[in-house]
């Protein structure tokens, strides 16, 4: 076994004494699930819509959920209703297995919980919106891990690679075939008028607990939303572009590369009916 340093921020199968194999299949083979969400005065925000996604996540990849009780034990354990704000990162592997692909046929599924700092945003993305970088690195395509947020997040992390300038808070994703599918820690979403679009996940991206949330609610602000292909040039024909995620809930973007938007309200309206 190779022991993680532990400390009371991090919680292996609901100890803090846990510890993680070498031969645990999430370290071998990034087999594995993962959510973050925020977790405010003690309770996973948006929980029960984080935990079905869990286990429509892990039964496309062949593991069995761990059991909500098991996390809500999870999160009293590492969170106390005095904390304001704080993040979990919540990680499901296939767990122990031998060399080789081939999965054993019982395996006992790896459960972590980390606590972590809210990031500390700068409020001008809030209120004046965020620039984005356009990623040269491509997502290739898999439909049977599309939507799925899986542990094997390489494209993402050469993604990331690509810019240093603070100014720039994220980079826009597309696919092998040049369509928009995501930012590398966000979804997307464009406005035309009255309807809100959002790129088709049936080939390759994460599908996001805020991006079906903003879908859900979007008719309370009389907006119309379809789930379609998205090219660049038409992104870049919007009225308005936003991203959204767990942590910083929706952001507009004001820029992306030499395209400018002229400050607007939808990410305001949308935060606030997230939070309604």
């Amino acid at each position: 076994m190779l022991a993680m340093q532990m400390s009371d921020s991090i919680l292996i199968n609901g100890s803090f004494n846990g510890a993680i194999s070498a031969l645990d299949r999430g370290f071998t083979y990034g087999d594995g699930v993962f959510r973050t969400l925020k977790v405010v005065h003690g309770l996973p925000e948006h929980w029960p819509a984080h935990y079905q996604k869990l286990v429509k996540d892990c039964s496309a990849i062949g593991i069995v959920c761990p059991s909500a009780d098991e996390f809500i034990n999870d999160f009293e354990q590492l969170f106390s209703i005095e904390e304001l704000v704080a993040v979990a990162k919540i990680i499901i592997t296939r767990g122990e297995g031998a060399r080789g692909y081939n999965p054993p046929a019982i395996t006992n599924p790896t459960r972590v919980m980390i606590k972590s700092n809210l990031p500390n945003y700068p409020q001008r993305q809030f209120d004046e919106g965020v620039m984005l970088h356009l990623c040269e690195t491509r997502i290739g395509h898999q439909p049977k891990l599309a939507g799925v947020k899986h542990l094997n997040r390489l494209e993402n992390v050469l993604a990331r690679m690509e810019w240093h300038d603070p100014e720039i808070t994220d980079g826009l994703m597309l696919d092998i075939a040049n369509n928009v599918i995501e930012c590398t820690a966000a979804n997307v979403f464009a406005r035309y008028g009255d309807l809100l679009i959002t790129p088709q996940l049936d080939q390759c991206g994460v599908a996001g607990v805020t991006r079906n949330q903003i879908m859900a609610r979007a008719h309370s602000l009389d907006l119309k939303t379809a789930v379609e292909t998205i090219d660049l040039k038409q992104l870049l024909s919007a009225d308005e572009m936003i991203i959204c995620n767990s942590l910083f809930g929706v952001w507009q973007v004001r820029q992306l590369e030499q395209k400018k938007w002229v400050k607007q309200d939808l990410a305001i309206n949308l935060r606030k009916t997230l939070h309604s």
